[in-house]
């Protein structure tokens, strides 16, 4: 019994982590929209960038956690890792001032943000 809640509870912090990173990365979706409108808006982009990798980062943690202890598929720990590639990937492409790819990598990563966590 005490595996199968560990393992209710990694999971759920697994969904909490996935969906804790598509919120970011709409927020930074909004404050791009912003940046291009009101004086605050690269600071809130820039703010939100850090926040955003943080969450990717927090959504490997969650996937190890969900996968090693419990000994379920590592699929979560490849998909989390790829979005951490991503995370920084759009980091570089940012601060390079490269929106021709920048946007688009956005776009894209909300995308398969929402498709993880409707798979959970």
């Amino acid at each position: 019994m005490a595996t199968q809640a560990t393992a209710q509870r990694t999971s759920s912090f697994l969904r909490i982590a996935i969906a804790l990173q598509t919120l970011t990365i709409f927020l930074q979706a909004v404050s791009a929209g912003l940046l291009l409108t009101a004086s605050y808006g690269e600071t809130l982009h820039s703010v939100g960038a850090r926040v955003m990798y943080g969450a990717a980062m927090l959504y490997v943690l969650a996937a190890v956690l969900a996968w090693k202890p419990g000994g379920g598929s590592p699929r979560p720990v490849w998909h989390a890792s790829g979005f951490l590639v991503l995370a920084s990937v759009q980091v570089v492409l940012g601060i390079a001032h490269v929106p021709s790819v920048h946007l688009p990598l956005g776009v894209l990563m909300f995308g398969l943000s929402v498709l993880a966590l409707a798979r959970r």
